[in-house]
């Protein structure tokens, strides 16, 4: 739990559905939806870059143990419940997971706590479209969506398929075309079998300008040394140093929350 160190630990009730929930800072709200297996030290790394530009980080778990080095076996432990749980559509097209409706409610709950004019939110990997889907609420006003990986790819329908609603869908389209300044921020590696290139075409087709993508070359021999597996583009894949294109993701994503949370205030 080192790596939680500085964290509130509270809980969070609605739908029936009770969760612990870490929080760091202060300022307007950022939900930050860890991906598989969990809080990890380096979800919470992130967290703490999100609390030092002036927001709440707020990290609900739904999933593992917080705090955990990730390892291939606690991945494994993780993703196999979280597969089978009516909570995630990790295989269903043109379906919002229904996690996202408790997750909605923890949004509107910490835009009362924490003020400001919205709220961000981050997915991240199995977690990475809950962002979008959180968008039927206007509270959210700052979405990020890194590597989002539901529903699986297994298929050409799948790999187009936004794991949303037709319903969500529609209301998320009407905020991007009718609010000004309203975007949303995709992350993926250009290799990343997890998050195929046509998941990203459909949010252009869909969002328009409202969409903006962020792909990093992870091909074999790419100048920035990417992994070909490649897939946690602000955790584990990060490198963190100045002029990297992980690090560039990073910042687009910060400047995203100061300009549409923090200097909105």
């Amino acid at each position: 739990m080192a790596a939680l160190d500085g964290f509130t630990h509270t809980t969070f009730t609605a739908e029936g559905t009770t969760r612990a929930v870490y929080r760091l800072g202060s300022g307007p709200a950022v939900i930050v939806i860890a991906e598989i297996p969990g809080i990890t030290p380096k979800v919470a790394d992130f967290a703490r870059r999100v609390a030092d530009i002036g927001c709440t980080a707020v990290l609900p778990v739904l999933f593992g143990e917080p705090g955990r080095e990730p390892s291939a076996a606690y991945a494994l432990r993780s993703i196999v419940p979280a597969c089978v749980s009516r909570e995630f559509a990790a295989f269903a097209t043109r379906r919002t997971s229904p996690v996202t409706t408790w997750l909605r409610a923890l949004a509107r709950q910490a835009h009362d706590d924490c003020g400001g004019p919205g709220v961000g939110v981050v997915g991240m990997c199995f977690t990475g479209g809950f962002a979008l889907a959180m968008m039927v609420d206007d509270v959210v006003l700052a979405p990020v969506l890194s590597q989002p990986s539901l529903p699986f790819p297994l298929g050409s329908t799948h790999k187009r398929d936004l794991g949303i609603s037709d319903d969500d869908l529609a209301r998320v389209k009407r905020r991007c075309r009718d609010e000004e300044n309203l975007c949303v921020l995709g992350l993926r590696f250009t290799g990343d079998r997890a998050v195929p290139p046509e998941r990203f075409e459909r949010l252009r087709e869909e969002l328009g300008d409202a969409f903006v993508a962020v792909e990093l070359d992870s091909s074999p021999g790419n100048p920035y040394g990417h992994p070909k597996m490649a897939h946690s583009v602000l955790t584990e894949h990060l490198q963190d140093r100045p002029g990297t294109p992980t690090r560039e993701a990073l910042d687009k994503v910060l400047d995203l929350f100061r300009s549409r949370l923090v200097g909105a205030g």
